[in-house]
């Protein structure tokens, strides 16, 4: 079996081990160390100590444990205030399905404060089980508290699959989470499916840049560990008669954590979650000044969007770091997405290629967007997003005086500006 001690007549309380330990479980008092019970067994402290006064001992028999203990799919339910993301929704959709493919039950895990109504909204759109930490301290997102509480979740109940989004939130908790618990972790999954044979979880990604697809399988620990991109799956339409439970956890609360949060603060302006709009409006260096992006911002508001950002735009000090899309920024999969004055940068390509819809507007024919885009108009921005704030004003007009369904309707024009279709 695996442990841990420490070597009483070697120790001699230097405390080199207590910064090595990434989890706050060693302390030291009267120059003695003491293993605390949050020890995760990770080995770091063990090099770090100068003196050979840590003795490890793990069983690989039991790090090669009965992966038939494991059972079900789970899926994190990520909120802000009591509000369910959209992502959480889309996972319990495509937990759905996986769960039924295998014969299990979907989970899910709730952490907050208040948040018994988005706990009934979860069994409604397909969770048999919903396990609720509720925690004044949990108001926020802390990944450190939250990770905390997972693992002993995960060592509580076993799940066999563990999905989280591929949001802020999520890449921040889930590799805190699989490291933890000695498993893999395949990062911003676009699709997953269930081998018909091993009934192991198939997890597929973008890679290098989005030139080839990975398939990625995790045979011999669990849990099975995907975030997953937003607006990639599909949630399933509600059903509030539908039956199932909501189990309130008793669950130790981390107290000594290394970071707190103080305060939250919103973003004046932002209206809309980057990550969930259905609508991006992204500007880049194109744009030509920082000013420049109140056309798009204008744009965005007309069509109920957000604004986005080319990291290029981001690191000249144009726009906060929050509206970055690309892989070191957002991945995003809207229904439409405009790039203004974006080239086309491999980084920038990887956070948006999913989009359903890709408009790209850009004076260089060459520019390599265009090579992905929909629709591609060669032209000024400074030009043609007034253009299209103009026609799109004008359709809503109309649309507001007809009693048929509120679509904004453009047809291909000869000149350098061109329109496209699309619902509202």
């Amino acid at each position: 079996m695996a442990d841990i001690r420490i070597i009483e007549d070697k120790c001699v309380g230097c405390k080199l081990c207590i910064p090595a330990c990434p989890y706050d479980a060693i302390k030291v008092e009267n120059k003695m160390a003491e293993i605390l019970d949050n020890c995760t067994l990770c080995g770091a402290c063990v090099p770090a100590c100068k003196f050979d006064a840590i003795d490890l001992t793990k069983d690989e028999a039991e790090e090669k444990s009965d992966l038939s203990a494991y059972t079900g799919v789970w899926v994190f339910a990520e909120q802000r205030d009591g509000t369910l993301a959209g992502v959480a929704l889309e996972l319990l959709g495509e937990g759905r399905r996986l769960a039924d493919e295998l014969g299990e039950e979907l989970s899910a895990v709730l952490m907050g404060e208040n948040v018994e109504e988005a706990a009934k909204q979860m069994i409604a759109h397909g969770a048999d089980n919903v396990y609720v930490v509720d925690h004044a301290s949990l108001k926020h997102f802390n990944d450190e508290s939250y990770a905390d509480i997972f693992v002993q979740l995960i060592k509580k109940y076993k799940p066999e699959i563990v999905l989280l989004g591929a949001t802020t939130f999520g890449r921040s908790l889930a590799p805190r989470i699989s490291s933890r618990i000695n498993t893999g972790l395949t990062a911003d999954c676009t699709k997953l499916e269930i081998d018909p044979e091993k009934k192991i979880l198939m997890q597929t990604r973008p890679a290098f840049g989005g030139n080839l697809m990975a398939t990625i399988i995790c045979p011999d620990h669990r849990p099975q560990m995907s975030t997953v991109r937003p607006k990639v799956m599909k949630a399933l339409e509600p059903d509030f008669s539908r039956d199932g439970k909501i189990i309130a956890e008793d669950m130790s609360i981390p107290q000594n954590l290394s970071v707190k949060v103080v305060k939250v603060v919103s973003e004046l302006g932002e209206m809309v979650n980057l990550t969930e709009a259905d609508i991006i409006v992204s500007g880049g260096r194109g744009l030509g000044d920082p000013k420049n992006f109140a056309l798009l911002q204008e744009l965005a508001k007309l069509l109920d969007g957000a604004v986005g950002s080319s990291r290029a735009a981001v690191d000249a000090g144009w726009i906060p770091y929050s509206h970055q899309v690309g892989q070191t920024g957002k991945t995003v999969g809207p229904k439409v997405y405009f790039a203004c004055g974006i080239s086309g940068a491999v980084q920038h390509l990887a956070g948006m290629s999913s989009s359903d819809t890709i408009i790209a507007i850009n004076k260089n024919p060459d520019a390599p967007i265009f090579k992905i885009a929909t629709f591609g108009i060669v032209g000024d921005v400074l030009q043609v997003v007034p253009a299209l704030i103009s026609e799109f004003k004008a359709a809503l007009a109309t649309c507001s005086m007809s009693s048929e369904p509120n679509e904004l309707a453009f047809a291909f024009s000869k000149d350098s500006t061109s329109f496209l279709v699309f619902s509202r």
